[in-house]
């Protein structure tokens, strides 16, 4: 099997194209490198440098022979959709197109899609099903929802056969990836650049919510976890398998301060914190529920524990403590 890996050079897209290739499946990744890493890429898998808005790049890679898509090509940051909803949709939303339209043309009917619990907006529901209403509240999630809302009309008129799997934050790290960001936005990666003397602070965006301790709930679901979930679902459909929606999480969250409490014990380093504003829009608690993949795949999120995830983390950049700068391909 020959799988095209959008994004492939991204955080996520890495770690799965490794464990694709670890399993004797043939990985092509297509990237343009604006956030991914060429340096996250297996020199065993062959690497083309492109956007997947551009058909005559995506018409060369198909002729070489595709069986499936995973798509990870998305621009993610919250904030940022905010104040550029046009880059957000044309990148997340047109581009897809483009790639769809290209599988089409060859005849190329499986996908897999890396979505977002973002697509069901603020709830006070824990944990979301996949059943809940969606209702996005920025454009970062509104693109994604727009995304599946053609994937399920293309399935129907095309006989497409998809995947998406939602899921809020990937943490962790996995062989020789990790997580290195610019700029970086997510917590577990910040909390360990404080505990590197790479910040001189953690801010955290209040702590007078309805939670036990006041701050925010997460969840977080091991990278290689994540990338598990993803190819468990690719050959759930090449098996067979009609088109699906999928949430990936941990089942119960954890909180700012806790996250902030495990990297001190992961680390041995103590954070120096400071208590911000709230940011506009941030709900007190977000956890997606996993139960209907465990059902159906019998996927679990078995490395997903918090000191676990932070551990593989602070290994990681340890190892590689400027991220993929000055670093060789490997």
């Amino acid at each position: 099997m020959r799988v095209l890996v959008v994004g492939g050079a991204g955080y996520i897209g890495s770690v799965v194209t490794r464990i694709l290739t670890q399993q004797g499946v043939e990985a092509v990744v297509l990237d343009n490198l604006i956030s991914g890493h060429r340096e996250s890429v297996p020199q065993s898998c062959r690497f083309v440098q492109g956007d997947m808005g551009d058909a005559g790049e995506l018409d060369r890679v198909f002729e070489d022979g595709i069986d499936a898509v995973m798509h990870f090509a998305a621009h993610s940051l919250v904030g940022e959709s905010v104040e550029n909803p046009a880059k957000y949709f044309d990148n997340n939303f047109a581009k897809s197109l483009v790639l769809f339209e290209a599988m089409r043309r060859h005849q190329v009917q499986t996908l897999i899609f890396s979505s977002t619990a973002a697509v069901y907006g603020e709830t006070n529901t824990s944990p979301i099903t996949e059943e809940h209403p969606l209702n996005p509240t920025n454009p970062y999630g509104e693109s994604k929802l727009a995304v599946e809302k053609a994937m399920k009309w293309y399935s129907r008129a095309y006989a497409f056969r998809y995947a998406s799997l939602r899921y809020f934050n990937a943490a962790g790290a996995f062989d020789a990836v990790g997580e290195d960001h610019s700029p970086e936005t997510h917590l577990i990666p910040i909390a360990l650049q404080v505990a590197a003397g790479q910040r001189d602070e953690l801010t955290i965006f209040g702590d007078q919510y309805p939670t036990p301790d006041g701050t925010c709930i997460r969840d977080y679901v091991h990278v290689a976890d994540l990338a598990d979930a993803h190819v468990k679902a690719l050959r759930y459909l090449c098996d067979g398998g009609d088109s699906v929606v999928f949430n990936l999480g941990n089942g119960t969250g954890h909180s700012v301060k806790e996250v902030v409490a495990a990297t001190e014990r992961v680390t041995g380093k103590k954070l120096p914190v400071r208590i911000g504003s709230v940011r506009s829009g941030d709900p007190a608690v977000l956890v997606a529920s996993s139960e209907k993949i465990t059902r159906s795949l019998s996927w679990t999120a078995q490395l997903s524990s918090l000191e676990r995830m932070i551990g593989d983390a602070w290994n990681w950049k340890q190892k590689y403590p400027r991220g993929y700068s000055f670093r060789g391909t490997h």
